[in-house]
């Protein structure tokens, strides 16, 4: 299916640096609760991300990650996600997260 590029322009993916990360044992399946901060604009959000194959904590701290911000909040076991962590899945379906090389100022849009 074809969209057109205003459509596109709809989706809110911003640039982030991921400042919190905690263990999400409550989730079904093996997740974290990540803290982002999109710039002064946006601010901090939090959603629970299944990356826990590739990424531990310590290695996600500071990493600059992309972000859809406009999806509205979802409850996922007991916790508030306020966007979309985004990635690509490897050949066993776990997330890689789509990276920011080289940095760029928090909340930049991607386009």
């Amino acid at each position: 299916m074809t969209i057109t590029y205003e459509e596109f322009e709809k989706v809110d993916l911003r640039s982030g640096t991921v400042v919190k990360v905690e263990p999400f044992p409550r989730a079904k399946k093996p997740a974290y609760k990540v803290w982002v901060d999109f710039g002064e604009e946006i601010g901090i959000k939090q959603t629970s991300a299944q990356v826990t194959v590739h990424y531990t904590p310590e290695t996600l701290i500071g990493r600059q990650v992309a972000g859809c911000i406009n999806l509205g909040i979802k409850n996922i076991a007991g916790f508030t996600s306020e966007f979309l962590l985004v990635g690509f899945p490897d050949k066993d379906g776990a997330i890689c997260l789509i990276t920011v090389d080289p940095n760029v100022p928090n909340g930049m849009k991607l386009f």
